[in-house]
């Protein structure tokens, strides 16, 4: 969890914060999902927190195909991240995985911590995959059969242009975007998205944190993954690990900063996807992500700290983001706002200056031409030198109070509700939602 000191620098987060977690708390102690729905919705709680907690808007039947849409991608992506796996035993695994999800008697464990367990009871994921309707499960299918297939071939691949960049970000998080889009479809919610629209959505997502996970993935262990392409880095240094060099720490911004701004090339169509979308649930639960993936770019430009230490959005800032992100306006306002928050940082010595503010300044004038911009400052707000002491101490005393009375919530529930029957109900999957409610915490972002 954020530091209390970080909370206090920011005090207009504080109410997203706790709004956010009586969300969790307030939800009701009542019949709780079958076993293996159950361990679905609890493991993506740890897998993909943030997902977890935009994930609850949605329709149920709707929400129970992309949870497990995730999870069943989730799976095929550990088996892609372990590094301590052979090629000769990942390319099959991959290639075939669409199978699996079928097969009663495979069993694989690989990864690591929570994406282990995934994979250990993955024929938990099967019996729910299996009970979704047919029309999801193709679809799943579907995208599972073509996004292994473009993880295996990458596998033994080195990314050396910003072409072989776009087309694996296609594979590994654009083809969710597409799989969404015609789930949506399956549901009657959505008219089909183009699908290199929908393309767009995941590829905005996969460069943000591409370039947010700089640091994690060169320093992976046995042997590091290296997304950067050659194109781009070699401008640079001789080696992509040499980025994280002291010594390097100008060109390293600068590579830092051409990366940025190369992944502006996807904001338009995003925008175009999101201004599509019908239903509100579904454009909150796709929109969110998008803020998110700017509010990430804005965080990393010109920031050599993505070189030093693992950045990451303050979960205040997050709480914030889903709180207010609920109308194109607001996503309109949100990356006007974070472009202007990068163009505040650009350097006119960075080589690519003159090219980033260009870019920066389309996407205003995206934001401007919709007729739709929120230009209220949602998120970028200047912290004040100073707070009064007597705000400063009320705070503590109130987060104190609320955390302690919030413990006390929990124990309640646990005390009152025998583990049996927590994990037990003969109403199939109508408790899904409070399960997941139930199983966030705040802390977890």
């Amino acid at each position: 969890m954020d530091s209390l000191v970080d909370i206090l620098k920011h005090p207009e987060e504080i109410c997203p914060l706790i709004k956010l977690r009586m969300v969790v708390l307030g939800a009701e102690k009542r019949t709780l999902p079958q076993p293996h729905w159950a361990f679905c919705y609890t493991i993506m709680s740890k897998v993909a927190r943030s997902f977890a907690i935009t994930i609850v808007q949605l329709d149920e039947t709707l929400r129970d195909a992309i949870l497990i849409f995730y999870l069943v991608l989730r799976a095929l992506d550990t088996v892609e991240d372990d590094m301590s796996l052979s090629s000769q035993v990942k390319i099959p695994i991959l290639k075939d995985f669409h199978e699996y999800i079928y097969d009663h008697d495979w069993h694989f464990v690989c990864g690591s911590s929570d994406c282990r367990v995934l994979m250990d009871q993955f024929h938990l994921v099967r019996k729910s995959f299996l009970e979704l309707d047919k029309s999801h499960q193709d679809v799943i299918k579907d995208i599972t059969r073509r996004m292994g297939a473009g993880m295996a071939k990458f596998i033994d691949k080195e990314v050396e242009t910003i072409d072989d960049l776009n087309e694996y970000a296609h594979y590994v998080a654009g083809l969710v975007g597409v799989g969404l889009s015609k789930i949506f479809h399956a549901s009657s919610i959505e008219d089909l998205s183009p699908e290199y629209l929908s393309n767009t959505m995941g590829c905005l997502l996969q460069k943000a944190n591409v370039i947010r996970d700089y640091l994690e993935d060169i320093e992976e262990i046995p042997r590091p993954r290296m997304f950067w392409p050659r194109e781009i880095w070699s401008k640079y240094v001789n080696k992509l690990e040499d980025l994280k060099n002291e010594e390097n720490s100008i060109e390293a911004v600068h590579c830092l900063n051409h990366m940025v701004t190369s992944s502006f090339v996807y904001v338009e169509d995003c925008l175009k996807y999101l201004s599509a979308l019908k239903d509100p649930a579904v454009f909150r639960f796709c929109a969110t992500p998008q803020v998110m993936a700017i509010g990430t770019l804005a965080l990393c430009y010109n920031n050599i700290n993505v070189f030093r230490s693992r950045v990451k959005l303050r979960r205040g800032l997050i709480a914030k983001i889903i709180e207010r992100t609920r109308t194109m306006s607001d996503v309109y306002g949100a990356f006007f706002e974070f472009c202007s928050c990068m163009k505040s940082k650009v350097d006119k010595h960075d080589p690519n200056a003159s090219k980033t503010e260009s870019r920066l300044e389309a996407i205003q004038q995206i934001c401007i031409n919709s007729g739709m911009l929120n230009y209220r400052r949602f998120y970028i707000m200047r912290s004040e030198k100073g707070y009064d002491s007597a705000l400063i101490a009320g705070l503590l005393a109130f987060l104190s109070i609320f955390a302690y009375l919030s413990a006390n919530h929990l124990l309640e529930i646990f005390k009152e509700r025998p583990v049996t029957s927590r994990l037990h109900t003969s109403s199939g999957m109508k408790g899904n939602t409070k399960m997941l409610l139930m199983i966030i915490n705040i802390r977890a972002f």
